[in-house]
């Protein structure tokens, strides 16, 4: 896959731009071919924060990996084209997504289906030098031209922000679907998820709630809680706008080194306060979507 020609991954065209993806979209092209595709997906989940280094994409894998292990048919969709992370989180930097001939199928971790542009690359080095309507073309076909099958939930991670990708993700989902803001406790971070929840205010997109993630640090040793980004951030923000605040989840230094690894914490790390604060966000979504673990 070229990461500098203008087209999307099964685009035909053989220049560097075709009038699909510059103009009418490949994923306006597909969503018309293939309507139904999303309307197996119960609910979508797009996580998003308004400041980078929040732990976003750390939550996303988390929340998802927590989805899964609860029962709930799982899929986690990394729209960052930049900055690409899950692949790395997961430990698929040498997996690829690949296509029957119709459809991009998934790559599947235990019974979680992922998908990114990090999966498509032929270098996980590589820059994606790519337009907005270029990356708004390929978070089309993410969304109508993956075999998703039958899912509980989808969950979305979007880089931070308010621009291309996040846009392009809350105007091609079809059907319903929420928004999960993520912060850290300090003012600075608060004061850019005001932004996402105007964002989707502005959308008419239902914000799910606010998540105040690397909020309080508890010493293994002694027990004592000391909050390294000041505390109550999330809280308030979400007081502020009238929305729910999911919860907060403590930093441990663990999360870093599992991510490094590719091992999801939640999973390793099941016992600990933080899987547990996951578990938690889980059953909150989970209630209020009414929504009970697939069959198998």
């Amino acid at each position: 896959m070229s990461n500098t020609n203008e087209k999307s991954p099964e685009c035909s065209s053989k220049g560097t731009a075709c009038s699909a993806c510059s103009s009418t979209t490949c994923s306006e092209k597909a969503s018309k071919d293939k309507p139904g595709l999303q309307n197996k997906i119960k609910n979508t989940i797009v996580v998003m924060s308004g400041k980078g280094g929040v732990g976003k994409s750390t939550v996303a894998v988390n929340l998802a990996v927590t989805l899964a292990s609860e029962g709930y048919k799982t899929g986690l969709l990394d729209v960052d084209i930049h900055g690409p992370s899950i692949p790395t989180m997961l430990k698929l930097q040498n997996m690829r997504a690949l296509s029957d001939g119709s459809l991009l199928q998934p790559v599947e971790v235990g019974d979680m289906k992922v998908m990114s542009i990090g999966l498509l690359l032929d270098n996980a080095n590589d820059a994606v030098i790519w337009r907005g309507p270029m990356k708004a073309g390929v978070i089309g076909q993410f969304l109508t031209d993956v075999n998703w099958g039958e899912l509980d939930y989808l969950v979305i991670d979007s880089p931070p922000g308010t621009g291309d990708e996040p846009l392009s993700v809350c105007q091609q989902i079809k059907g319903d679907f929420s928004a999960l803001i993520v912060t850290t406790p300090q003012e600075v971070a608060a004061a850019d998820v005001r932004k996402s929840i105007n964002f989707c205010n502005q959308l008419g997109v239902e914000v799910a709630g606010v998540i105040e993630n690397m909020s309080g640090f508890v010493c293994p040793s002694c027990n004592c809680e000391t909050h390294i980004f000041s505390s109550g951030g999330g809280e308030k923000t979400a007081r502020e706008f009238g929305v729910k605040f999911l919860g907060r989840i403590p930093i441990d230094p663990a999360i870093g080194v599992s991510c490094d690894n590719g091992s999801p914490f939640v999973y390793t790390h099941s016992k600990t306060p933080v899987a547990r604060a996951f578990v938690e966000v889980v059953n909150q979504i989970a209630r209020k979507a009414d929504c009970c673990p697939a069959a198998a």
